[in-house]
This record gives C-alpha cells, structure tokens and sequence, in this order.
C-alpha cells in the first residue's frame, strides 16, 4: 500500500492536517457516487471522495489510514472495465483490469468491485474485482482482511490485504450484513434468505456454526467484548441476541415494523433501532429490558453511534438528509443535507 509514503509527502511539503472539532464520518451515497467525509464535533461536510460508483458498503482500517467501499453496481468484466480513478495512468488502470498478475477476478463473468481508498489523501489507489453486487462490508482487526457480502451470489467475498488475492464462501441465501469478533478470530454473516447468522473461522474460512434467528436478519451489532450480539430481524420487527462462544438465542427485542440499521451506544448500555416502516427510533435499555419509541421519520435508515460526542446519526431513507440525535434524550439536535441516501457509515478517529 502507499499510505506511509503518501502521508511523508504530505507532511514534507508542509501540509497542515485539518483540525477536527470531533471523529470523521465516512458515509457512502449510493446513486451520488461520492464517499462523503464529515466532521462528527460539526456535523458538518468537509470533503468528498469522487468516482466510488453504487456506493453502499463502507469499512475503515483500524488505524484510519484506509477505507473500502464496495459497489451495487455489477458489469460484465469482458465488456467493460470500472472508472479509472483519479490520478492513476491510463495504461496501469488497464493492466488493473485487463489480465496479468494485477487482475483478482475471473477474466469472464458478472462481477462487481471493492475500492481501496487512502483516507489521509483521499485519493483512490486500487479496484478489487469480485464476483457480483457488494452490499455491506468490513475489516478485520489488525487490518488483515475484508469482507464483503454478495446478496445476490449466497456468499462473501474475503479480501487478503496483504496479496489483494481474493477467496469466495458460501454462507446461506441473501447474505447481507456482516460482523467480526474483537479478536478476529471469527466473522458472522446474516442470511436473511433462511433467518441465519453464520459464524465463520477465519483461520480457514469455512462456516463453524448456523444460528437460527427471526425472520430476515439483517444489520448486526456486537458488544465490545464480542460475547453478545443483537441482531434486527426486519421481517418480524424483532432484534434477537445472541450469546456467544455459545452461539445461542438468549433474548428477543419485539420493536414492532419494518426495521433497518441498529447500533449500541457507546457505554454498551442502550441499544438502537431504526423503523423505518413506522417512522421511530427505538431504545432498549439492555439492564432492564425497557423498549421505548420516539418519532422521527420519514423512515428511518442506517445510523450510527458517533464516538465521544453523544450523538447518533441517522439516515432516512426517503429524504437525502441524516439526522444528529442526542444519544441520551434522542432529541434531534439538527440535520446534514446530503446529495442522496445514506448508507453504512464508517466512525473514524
């Protein structure tokens, strides 16, 4: 990778790093095909990243110093090749893309592809072919490999980030978010085609175990120590939890609706939920059980709890906005303006 040299150059030439009122927020825009870059202590847009085509999976490095995003949108690689990326020689992008040792896909076939983005510059430094639409994504601990879903092919994608060599798995019907133990020993994958959460060692990439759950699993979030997960289950309006190494169901959450993105606080006390389908946003008091609503619509997306500033961001996905929401009052304290909807955002440091 050209992280380490591209910062050196930056500092050389006496660049002086912005200075951030709070964490950066990564945030994909789908159809705007732009990665948006915002101060989390502001609430406000302070970059882009252009040419990130279909944008709706996004993960950081542990060290900030990467971003992948993976695309919807899916090509047939003997047609056609993505967008050269910016800066990048004409006759590299298509050693990229074209054959050789460089290409990380079958030459033929439907494929889709991951981007590699250097967060410190912003530029684009490599595509990664797959096979097929990327829905959610992300990154081991110690950086060591990628993970993306593909809804439509019963599998992940598994990304060496050391080779750039790329390995397929199969989990269950319509995989769609994606999970990692703090230790990174273990993925999990929701199948929301069979109501499963696969659990996959990452020492050989096979599944290890298939926990049942409520109907359509999709979004996950685990706790710090990895040993509880909750899972939103958006066919039912349940959230189940898991307990793990046990890999089993312990508890069920009825929130009621259509529900989408979920995410715990930061003190791993509260849990939240957005229904989409009935326009709230849901609490639950992980000590007491306590489910409770507050309006906030139209319909409620992904969201995110927003490091060391007691904020939750939250989509919608009819408006292209994202609501700033008081972690402990859920008062909505303002809105960001975005150029389309908003999909997994990615809390940096």
């Amino acid at each position: 990778m050209k992280h380490a040299v591209a910062t050196a150059l930056i500092v050389g030439f006496g660049i002086a790093a912005p200075a951030w009122a709070g964490p950066k927020v990564y945030v994909p825009m789908g159809g705007a095909d732009e990665v948006l870059v915002i101060d989390g202590g502001q609430d406000k847009i302070v970059g882009s990243i252009k040419a990130i085509t279909e944008s709706h999976g996004l993960a950081g490095s542990a060290d900030g110093r990467f971003l992948i995003s993976g695309s919807l949108d899916e090509f047939d690689v003997s047609a056609k090749i993505p967008p050269k990326p910016e800066g990048m020689a004409q006759d590299e992008h298509e050693a990229h893309h074209g054959g050789g040792a460089a290409r990380t896909a079958p030459k033929q076939g439907t494929v889709s592809y991951l981007t590699l983005i250097n967060a410190q510059t912003r530029v684009i430094e490599r595509r990664i072919e797959v096979p097929g639409a990327v829905h959610h994504m992300l990154i081991t601990p110690q950086d060591r490999f990628a993970v993306a879903t593909h809804p439509n092919n019963n599998g992940i994608s598994v990304v060496d980030l050391q080779t750039y060599k790329v390995k397929s798995v199969a989990t269950g019907p319509i995989p769609n978010y994606a999970a990692v133990s703090p230790d990174g020993a273990y993925v999990y994958v929701s199948n929301a085609g069979n109501n499963t959460i696969s659990q996959l060692d990452t020492a050989r990439w096979i599944v290890r175990k298939n926990i049942e759950v409520g109907d359509a699993p999709e979004h996950m979030a685990l706790s710090v120590d990895g040993k509880t997960m909750y899972v939103n289950n958006t066919g039912d309006g349940t959230v189940s939890v898991i307990a793990w190494p046990e890999g089993r169901v312990i508890n069920t959450y009825r929130v009621g609706g259509d529900i989408h993105g979920l995410d715990l606080s930061e003190d791993g006390r509260t849990l939240y939920v957005a229904g989409r389908e009935d326009n709230k946003l849901t609490t639950v008091d992980l000590a007491t059980g306590t489910v409770a609503h507050m309006p906030l619509g139209p319909s409620p997306y992904h969201l995110a709890t927003i490091t060391g500033t007691g904020k939750v961001y939250v989509s919608s996905a009819e408006e292209d906005k994202i609501w700033v929401v008081d972690a402990k009052t859920l008062r909505v304290l303002t809105e960001i303006p975005v150029p389309d909807r908003a999909h997994q955002m990615v809390v940096a440091q």
